[in-house]
């Protein structure tokens, strides 16, 4: 066996503390485990030169020994050593255990609580419901707690009873040649107890599926592909673990009259030629039922014109702000005409040319060029 000083076998300073040297030991013990390197003698022989260093610097008084004289036996009969990876299994079987399931014994832990499986629910609103806020029911299908025999899985009069082959671990040890491995129970399933006499409800697993009646609250201004998240609302848990998550992912429809930028909603509104030219006033729909809004068109307003009314948005969700209303005017050209109103534009037509060519002969004859 090679004699490196152990500190750096195992990469250690020599005032390391104990678990720093435990954390250095279990890190190498798992680079060169055996089953990690088949038919590697230079593997195992690192195995067993980091197995001797732990033996010698875990211990206080080896410890002491060892930084004072060189050798953890002072009196020259020499350490322990370890012949075989068995013989280092049967040493350390506790932290083997930790890092690799299995070890001299076999823990008797039981099944570990489990958090349930978190559930997602498509929920499809309306833009207004959207716009507003709004509670809604839903009907859930999931898992719950069996209600005629409480969860136990045992039918009335009877009781779970401890497995007999795992002593109620919910694992049993198998060996493979030097190793010993520890695996769930076959006779119980990991689960630690048997039944003898299932419930006929829900056939010996303590939960049933049902369907849960929910109602979501869903806040005004919520957007497209919005996820609302009501915790324990899932799955149940396995073995005594919380309940899962349920998502409700929302779908929101579109609207006949508003479109909507973030929480500005948009509206386009219609007006004939003379109102854009003269002014006008105009009434625009609220995402308020019922109610209107007055809105004044300015002489001269182009097509395409955005005018904003401010706070007449959509609710910012969690805030106690609104997006604006936007309107957009477009002018609108007829395409049938009278007899009349062709006649009076194209009068309108004349004037404008008159009152052009007025104008430029103003500029002409202010800049010398008549």
């Amino acid at each position: 066996m090679s004699k490196r000083d152990y500190y750096e076998i195992l990469g250690v300073a020599k005032d390391a503390s104990e678990d720093e040297i435990k954390r250095a030991y279990r890190k190498l013990a798992l680079k060169y485990h055996p089953d990690h390197n088949p038919d590697n003698p230079e593997a195992e022989q690192k195995f067993k030169e980091a197995a001797e260093a732990y033996d010698v610097l875990r211990n206080p008084e080896r410890r002491a020994n060892y930084d004072r004289f060189g050798t953890a036996d002072p009196s020259g009969m020499g350490g322990a050593g370890f012949t075989s990876a068995e013989d280092i299994f049967s040493q350390f079987g506790d932290i083997f255990g930790d890092i690799f399931g299995f070890g001299g014994h076999a823990r008797s832990r039981g099944p570990r609580p489990q958090q349930g499986d978190d559930l997602r629910y498509n929920l499809t609103i309306s833009f207004r419901e959207a716009a507003k806020g709004v509670e809604k029911p839903i009907k859930l299908p999931r898992h719950m707690e069996c209600p005629e025999c409480g969860g136990s899985g045992a039918a009335k009069g009877s009781s779970r009873e401890t497995c007999k082959q795992c002593g109620g671990s919910g694992q049993v040890a198998m060996r493979q040649g030097f190793m010993q491995f520890v695996q769930p129970c076959p006779s119980c399933h990991g689960r630690g107890y048997t039944i003898p006499k299932p419930c006929p409800k829900c056939k010996g697993e303590g939960i049933v599926e049902t369907v849960r009646e929910l109602s979501v609250r869903i806040p005004a201004g919520v957007y497209d592909g919005a996820r609302l998240r009501l915790r324990g609302e899932g799955e149940m848990g396995v073995h005594g673990g919380p309940n899962g998550d349920l998502y409700v992912v929302l779908h929101v429809e579109d609207d006949d009259v508003f479109e909507r930028d973030d929480q500005n909603l948009i509206y386009t509104a219609t007006i004939t030629f003379p109102q854009a030219a003269l002014g006008t006033r105009i009434q625009v729909p609220s995402i308020n039922d019922g109610e209107t809004l007055d809105l004044d068109i300015p002489k001269g307003t182009q097509s395409g014109k955005v005018f904003t009314i401010r706070g007449k948005g959509l609710k910012f969700p969690g805030q106690n702000r609104m997006g604006d209303l936007l309107v957009q005017v477009l002018v609108k050209t007829p395409t049938k005409l009278s007899s009349k109103q062709e006649e009076l534009l194209r009068e309108f037509e004349k004037l404008s040319e008159e009152q052009g060519k007025g104008i430029f002969d103003k500029v002409k004859k202010a800049m010398g060029m008549d």
